[in-house]
């Protein structure tokens, strides 16, 4: 398994570049995140989660379970958006928060697979909020930064309190 970064980590907080070569080094680096996932019993990961600032991002809300779930995005992009819903999120780079997070409720992405073939999927419900927290994740953005001010100001209370008491 791959270290997934913490929040306070610089790579966090970048915009990722995109991804110019996908090659056989791609196709593993995306097997060593895959297993990492679900090692960490997510649902979602990012390149920068693991210290690699490019635009790569992994999706299975089976975790593994159905492997024609498993989605491999290559610079990924939402081209449209509807509707709009609020529920809890959590990440592997903040383990032990979860928040509110206001999300579009139906997207349509355009990314590349690991082929190299250009796609466009259209996603709702779960699996929208997911690829959104991904795609978030490569532009540098994470789940304190889409609450108010008070609440990124309890939340970074709460890791804090989380640190010192060993449990990040």
């Amino acid at each position: 398994m791959l270290e997934i970064c913490k929040y306070g980590e610089t790579v966090l907080k970048q915009k990722a570049r995109e991804v110019e070569n996908i090659d056989e080094k791609m196709a593993l680096l995306v097997e060593k995140m895959r297993q990492t996932m679900y090692g960490a019993n997510g649902i979602g990961l990012s390149a920068p989660q693991i210290g690699e600032s490019i635009q790569l991002a992994l999706v299975d809300l089976t975790m593994g379970e159905d492997r024609d779930e498993f989605m491999v995005l290559i610079n990924p992009e939402i081209i449209e958006s509807e509707g709009s819903e609020a529920n809890e999120e959590g990440c592997l780079s903040i383990p032990g928060i979860s928040t509110q997070v206001t999300r579009a409720t139906r997207i349509k992405i355009r990314a590349y697979d690991l082929n190299g073939k250009e796609m466009q999927q259209e996603h709702e419900g779960q699996k929208a909020r997911v690829i959104q927290h991904e795609i978030d994740h490569l532009n540098g953005i994470l789940i304190v930064d889409r609450v108010s001010i008070l609440k990124k100001q309890l939340l970074k209370k709460e890791i804090r309190k989380l640190k010192a008491n060993e449990q990040w």
